[in-house]
């Protein structure tokens, strides 16, 4: 045993051994990605399920199950009895009833992509659930014992972080205390990771330590801590990175394998990968693997004595190499993130997180917890405030991230001052990118049973004509969630932020309905908006709130205006008479960009229609933006003759209550190219080079 010990120390001592097992991990990873066949034994057809429970979440009335299967259950209660009387477990297999749907993929161009999201999770349905039986309960003592350490959580009242830090689930947390955390830089914090998993460890071991046990047997007895822990966690993948680096670094003391760091974290990796190749497209992993590979590769080059600057250091080196994960996840960056850290690390490693565990077991202790959480939560408001300074970035290619990561190494490597300039003349670049391309862009974007188009013209000037609006009802109290879904936050801004844009210069509302400026105030509060357009006729109760809060940000706004010269172009707005309705009011906006003839006509109708035509000369426009979402009311064959668009864009809500497009509608538009977003998704038009190319972005 001894001469084969030696023998094995000697080759895993080769660094090259290690990078060559990297390379062909690599490889194994494209290869299995792109041969992988995501076969289904269920069909769209299967009405009757058997399935187990591996997790599952309830927000107001809302059931969300993950099952150990390929789908993914909703389910909605239909009273409050109903959800107090839920009392499943994980693990408890469920006979249900219910129709399977293909999940859609986002219809906004660089948004959160459920559809492939569900695919690198195996999962390749939704399960839309009318109702569920118990058909077999949990008898496995490993999810006893997880159940119960859920049902403890459940027992205590402000029970967000226990579920973040124990768990491993930050959806628990409320939505505008995490965008505090996230303006501030310092969301990782709350997701299990490495940093959870050394700070646990590091309790034990100092514990055992002092009981004096030995070291064989304290590093066992913590590895069992650990893959527990792990275990109740659902092995996300930076927990079960930070655990598998353990147990390798606990074997390397050991046995006195001398193992570079560095190298036992190429091993991590290439156990998850073939564990599951398809973690490589989990944030979670890729900011577990990235950052502790460059703290690594920093401690390997330096040598640092005081643990303040250790601290600093560390924390501008994780924000460094997190960048280009972060910034395509949501294209903006505090800079000075780092400061924060600097108080919350520790903060939160050393009382927060060791707080939550104890609570879970002496739930007396929550009182505690919370004075510590209302403090950090108190910081964390007044950072976000005092200590924001963000750059917006378009998002980064692979080509971009990697030169990035080159650069990074570099610097970190060999300490050239020549690095560290063209690093950021790098950054400089990339940041300022969006503004050299000169080609103009139109998209229609997608929002439901709604409008919004967004232009982007070759000098970088943004006009929004429109936000669409998803319309919310009151509901009781059983059935409110804690964060009910807001189309502009989940999907215009960031899309915005994606393009490199940093303000909405113009910003035109066509009409005061819900369907086309109910995100304005949403607008307005979190990104920055030049000037607001409103159209002809008196203020409805709509447009008087988005008011209110334009006067107090001191932006300003105009009303009934006609014509908006923007660079070398005009916006001619064709409707300035009032009517005694806000559908027939709609500002109705023709421009010509580079030659090609774009007209949108918002919720225009008939009457609308026939006035501009007694006043304007519009034939063969090249691009309309159809009225009122395709209604009847609206599109009459004689305007349709009369402009002859080539492209028709149709802006309307899958399957929709209002039964929009209208098919007559559709026969006067017959001879156009159509195109609807419920079925193609947003619609880009870009015009390059003086032609025009168009692209969707499908469900």
């Amino acid at each position: 045993m001894r001469h084969f010990l030696i023998k094995l120390r000697k080759i895993l001592l080769y660094d090259s051994l290690y990078l060559i097992l990297l390379l062909f991990s690599i490889i194994y990873i494209v290869v299995y990605i792109n041969l992988y066949k995501n076969e289904s034994k269920y069909s769209t057809n299967c009405t009757k399920f058997n399935l187990k429970i591996k997790d599952y979440k309830i927000d107001g009335d809302k059931l969300s199950i993950d099952f150990f299967d390929e789908v993914i259950g909703v389910y909605y209660f239909k009273n409050i009895l109903e959800k107090e009387s839920f009392n499943y477990s994980i693990n408890d297999e469920l006979s249900i009833a219910g129709s399977l749907k293909v999940p859609s993929n986002n219809t906004i161009p660089n948004t959160f992509n459920y559809k492939k999201y569900l695919q690198h999770n195996k999962k390749n349905y939704i399960l839309n659930i009318d109702s569920i039986k118990l058909k077999r309960k949990n008898n496995n003592i490993l999810y006893k014992i997880k159940n119960y350490i859920i049902n403890r959580i459940n027992s205590i009242d402000t029970n967000g972080y226990l579920y973040a830090f124990i768990l491993g689930k930050t959806n628990y947390l409320n939505n505008d205390i995490y965008n505090n955390y996230r303006i501030n830089g310092i969301t990782h914090l709350f997701a299990l990771s490495g940093l959870h998993v050394s700070v646990f460890s590091s309790i034990l071991l100092y514990i055992f330590n002092k009981i004096k046990l030995s070291e064989n047997a304290s590093y066992l007895i913590t590895i069992i801590f650990l893959i527990t822990f792990s275990f109740v966690a659902s092995f996300t993948p930076s927990i079960l990175r930070a655990t598998l680096f353990f147990i390798l670094s606990s074997i390397n003391k050991i046995y006195y394998f001398y193992i570079k760091p560095k190298n036992i974290l190429y091993l991590v990796f290439m156990i998850m990968i073939f564990i599951n190749p398809f973690y490589i497209y989990n944030t979670g992993f890729l900011l577990s693997f990235i950052i502790t590979y460059f703290i690594l590769l920093y401690n390997e080059n330096h040598q640092i004595n005081n643990k303040l600057i250790s601290i600093l250091k560390i924390s501008i080196l994780s924000m460094l190499s997190s960048f280009p994960i972060v910034i395509n996840m949501s294209y903006e960056i505090n800079i000075v993130g780092f400061f924060n850290n600097l108080f919350f690390i520790p903060f939160v490693s050393y009382i927060v997180f060791p707080l939550t565990i104890l609570c879970t077991i002496f739930n007396k202790l929550t009182l505690i917890l919370n004075f510590f959480i209302n403090i950090m939560e108190s910081i964390s408001m007044i950072s976000s405030s005092i200590l924001n300074i963000t750059l917006i970035f378009s998002k980064l290619s692979i080509i971009e991230i990697i030169v990035y990561y080159i650069f990074l190494i570099s610097i970190i490597k060999y300490k050239n001052k020549t690095f560290y300039v063209c690093f950021l003349i790098y950054m400089i670049i990339i940041y300022f990118y969006p503004e050299f391309d000169k080609n103009t862009y139109i998209y229609y974007l997608d929002v439901g049973q709604g409008d919004s188009a967004l232009i982007v013209n070759g000098n970088h000037n943004s006009i929004l004509i429109d936000t669409g609006g998803k319309v919310t009802y009151e509901k009781e109290e059983w059935k409110m969630r804690n964060n009910e879904y807001n189309n502009m936050n989940s999907s215009l801004i960031p899309f915005f932020k994606s393009l490199g844009l940093t303000k909405i210069n113009y910003f035109i509302i066509t009409h005061g309905d819900f369907d086309h400026m109910g995100e304005a105030i949403n607008l307005v509060n979190n990104f920055k908006v030049e000037k607001v357009i409103f159209n002809c006729g008196p203020y409805n109760d709509l447009e008087k709130e988005l008011i209110k809060v334009l006067d107090e940000k001191k932006i300003k706004y105009y009303s009934c205006i006609k014509e908006l010269n923007i660079d070398k172009n005009k916006l001619y707005f064709l409707q300035t008479k009032e009517y005694d309705n806000e559908n027939d009011n709609s500002n109705v906006i023709y421009t010509e960009l580079y030659g090609y003839k774009f007209l949108f006509m918002g919720d225009a109708s008939v009457t609308t229609e026939k006035e501009i035509l007694s006043k304007y000369n519009l034939p063969d426009i090249d691009v309309l933006k159809v009225g009122h979402h395709g209604s009847k009311t609206s599109s009459s064959k004689e305007f349709t003759n009369e402009i002859n668009p080539k492209y028709s864009i149709i802006s309307v809500g899958k399957n929709n209550r209002y039964g929009h497009p209208n098919k007559e509608v559709l026969d006067n538009l017959n001879n156009s190219k159509i195109y609807r977003t419920d079925q193609d998704g947003s619609i880009k038009f870009k015009i390059q080079n003086n032609k025009l190319k168009i692209e969707t972005c499908s469900p």
